[in-house]
């Protein structure tokens, strides 16, 4: 669906305390990856307003963490996600996974940012 990159990890790592370990990092990392899952969730009763929402996309929202915690993947499984996130000819977008980086891109930068004082 979306595939966001947040680059920059040996600069961070360079500028991190001393006794800032790679597992506060990846605490962080976990910690934001596990609230954009629930952010999403949240968003699809706000975006999915035309009565036709059953709770599969919800449900289909999972995460799961790769490059040994330094990477959290959060995505929605079902097949006709994108044409729903970004929409289509014959119908609006109804996003959720924007509105939901809005929320919770931020408050990990701080997290991450945080770490470094």
């Amino acid at each position: 669906m979306a595939n966001i990159k947040i680059e920059g990890i040996e600069k961070l790592i360079g500028e991190l305390k001393d006794n800032v370990t790679l597992n506060d990092v990846k605490r962080v990392v976990s910690h934001n990856g596990a609230a954009l899952t629930r952010q999403m969730k949240a968003q699809t009763t706000r975006a999915y307003v035309k009565g036709y929402s059953t709770g599969d996309t919800a449900s289909s929202i999972n995460m799961h963490l790769e490059n040994g915690g330094m990477k959290a993947v959060v995505e929605a499984t079902m097949n006709y996600d994108p044409y729903v996130e970004y929409g289509t000819r014959f119908m609006a977008p109804e996003p959720i996974v924007q509105p939901s980086l809005d929320v919770i891109g931020p408050k990990f930068i701080n997290d991450l940012q945080r770490l470094k004082k």
